[in-house]
């Protein structure tokens, strides 16, 4: 790590009590440039002065650290594996098992495409069924005003140009100048704020116990330096059901597999089970 980004950390912690440390070092150095340059700073090390000067760009900064995106039916053949193999397998596994309910973690769902993309599948899958099998699905974040955004389920004809038409007259309302998720989707999600970094909590206080079928954390633990994203990893693990599923972005295929607890589902396919 060098100087000037000791600095920043240092400084970071000491005026404004924010802790920048748990991030990956390339991402941090990344996002510094960025506003070095917004500042019209040639160098890190004049950042300093409008860091320490201005807490309005302190702020500004921290906040572009914590990235918040996501998409409906974000990667093809994760969510392919889903519809065709995953979801179905779990649902006759309740089915032959007597138990009536599939648990389901978005963890770090942001504006709320993802738990709603897999409620879409759930709901599909578990319509018409001779046995009833119902699904919860627990969404989280650590940031409120996403979570109010997800609650909300309004999304622009941009967000959801990854739904198939079917699903978007099926599960949507609008004229399309926006699309309304329909009420009786957004009553099987249930959005929460939980902090996957607090050492206090393993699993989201709304689903008591944890105990969860599937859980989906993608594209976030790159964010972060190694020990945070084995600590999140290890509360994952320890809140998945015997023989979970454990589904993350492309960009963390390297940092699973690294781990004894997992095996991968398909190959080529960042979807894992807990063994």
């Amino acid at each position: 790590m060098n100087r000037e980004l000791d600095k920043i950390i240092r400084l970071m912690g000491r005026l404004y009590g924010r802790d920048i440390s748990i991030y990956d070092v390339g991402f941090l150095t990344r996002s510094l440039d960025r506003r070095a340059s917004a500042t019209g700073c040639r160098t890190l090390a004049a950042y300093l002065v409008p860091l320490s000067d201005f807490e309005a760009e302190a702020e500004t900064f921290y906040r572009s650290l914590r990235v918040s995106y996501s998409e409906f039916f974000r990667n093809p053949l994760t969510f392919a594996l889903l519809e065709q193999l995953i979801l179905p397998g779990l649902i006759a596994e309740k089915e032959r098992a007597g138990r009536s309910e599939i648990r389901v973690w978005s963890a770090g769902c942001a504006a709320g495409q993802e738990p709603y993309s897999l409620a879409i599948l759930l709901d599909e899958l578990t319509a018409g069924r001779r046995n009833t099998v119902s699904f919860r699905i627990f969404a989280t974040d650590s940031s409120e005003p996403e979570l109010a955004a997800a609650r909300e389920g309004v999304y622009d004809p941009a967000a959801v140009g990854n739904v198939r038409l079917k699903h978007l007259s099926g599960y949507f309302s609008g004229d399309g100048g926006s699309y309304v998720v329909a009420n009786a989707l957004k009553e099987r999600v249930s959005f929460s704020v939980h902090d996957m970094l607090d050492e206090g909590s393993l699993c989201p206080p709304a689903s008591i116990y944890g105990e969860f079928d599937l859980a989906i954390c993608s594209n976030l633990l790159f964010y972060y330096r190694p020990d945070i994203r084995r600590s999140i990893l290890n509360k994952l693990e320890h809140c998945l059901a015997p023989d979970g599923y454990l589904v993350t972005g492309e960009a963390e295929r390297e940092l699973v597999a690294k781990l004894e607890g997992f095996r991968a589902v398909f190959p080529g396919a960042t979807v894992y089970r807990r063994r």
